[in-house]
């Protein structure tokens, strides 16, 4: 059998971390990497580009656009695709990358570490032997590989900020489990002979998160400089009703102007379900707002920036943002 071939793109993250006198930065490349885990000869043939040396923090939608134009480029090239990069927002970058790449039939997989490959105790050489197995496999699309969980790019949340554990797949199974170097598959993605790329985000798009009391001033302010507004309310959705502002004013005058208005909750599973009570149901009814359901907000932020990318449109916009793509939304919403 002809040995695959494997694109290590790295982008800098805890994993290629060294201890300086301000505390750790990302120094080592991704060939450096390999160096720690020369036993990766035997899976794959490698071959590596550096993109970028950025803790996570300060990865933007500018970066996400430069990583997809990178897999185009070499996409004949190679036979899979493995991105190291920071925990802290990898699971944004895994959403961005589904939607500016759509329908690969070949693996891009994303995996980073919370410990330096140069430590004595760390779970970078475990996420990386996993990351290769998964891009030498048949398993195809975005995927977060961590800990041994093989995790949808849409549905990936960094839910531990210290320990292994860190990713949890957020209202969707696991696509399978990595152990002992094999692959223990639950579900395969579904995708097209051919990939579709995109090249273009708005990263114009604002997230609000409500606390009991918060001035609708906050929202009114946001929707004046972005494109869109995420308003991560509580429980199923809504909006409050306070003496101090009036919040379903503000959003309308929002969305009279042209922006894009998405609901989610800050509840970390089950999704929203407006209809529920008469703070959500009100404002379903009545405005041409958007509901997230079980979309996470990583994958509601990324879609929006893809989608007004593309139109500001409000009925393409909307029919965009209910079409499944890459499982980010449970169809029949």
């Amino acid at each position: 059998m002809k040995e695959k071939r494997i694109l290590l793109i790295g982008t800098g993250g805890t994993i290629a971390s060294e201890m300086g006198g301000s505390g750790l930065k990302p120094e080592l490349t991704s060939e450096q990497l390999l160096r720690y885990i020369p036993d990766i000869s035997n899976i794959c043939e490698t071959e590596c580009i550096q993109l970028f040396s950025l803790d996570s923090t300060n990865i933007q939608p500018s970066h996400w656009v430069h990583i997809a134009a990178t897999i185009q480029e070499h996409y004949r090239e190679y036979d899979g695709f493995v991105v190291s990069h920071g925990t802290d927002t990898m699971a944004y970058t895994a959403a961005a990358l589904s939607y500016l790449i759509q329908g690969i039939p070949k693996p891009i997989v994303l995996t980073g570490a919370q410990k330096p490959i140069g430590f004595e105790t760390t779970d970078s050489k475990m996420n990386l032997r996993d990351a290769f197995t998964v891009a030498t496999s048949d398993m195809p699309g975005v995927m977060l590989v961590f800990n041994g969980k093989i995790i949808m790019g849409t549905r990936a949340r960094k839910t531990r900020s210290k320990s292994f554990e860190a990713f949890s797949s957020i209202n969707y199974p696991l696509l399978g489990m990595v152990q002992d170097g094999r692959i223990i598959r639950y579900i395969r993605p579904e995708s097209r002979a051919v990939p579709q790329f995109y090249g273009a985000l708005d990263p114009k798009v604002a997230l609000l998160k409500l606390v009991p009391g918060i001035d609708c001033g906050v929202a009114e302010y946001l929707l004046e400089r972005n494109s869109a507004l995420i308003i991560e309310s509580f429980g199923v959705g809504g909006l409050p009703a306070y003496e101090a502002g009036n919040y379903y004013e503000t959003v309308k005058r929002g969305l009279d102007t042209g922006k894009t208005v998405v609901m989610t909750t800050q509840v970390e599973n089950e999704g929203s379900d407006l209809a529920v009570y008469h703070v959500g149901n009100s404002i379903k009814q009545n405005l041409p707002i958007l509901e997230a359901y079980d979309m996470t907000t990583e994958a509601v932020t990324a879609k929006l920036m893809w989608i007004l990318g593309q139109t500001k449109d409000p009925a393409w916009v909307a029919e965009l943002f209910y079409t499944p793509i890459a499982c980010d939304i449970l169809a029949g919403n």
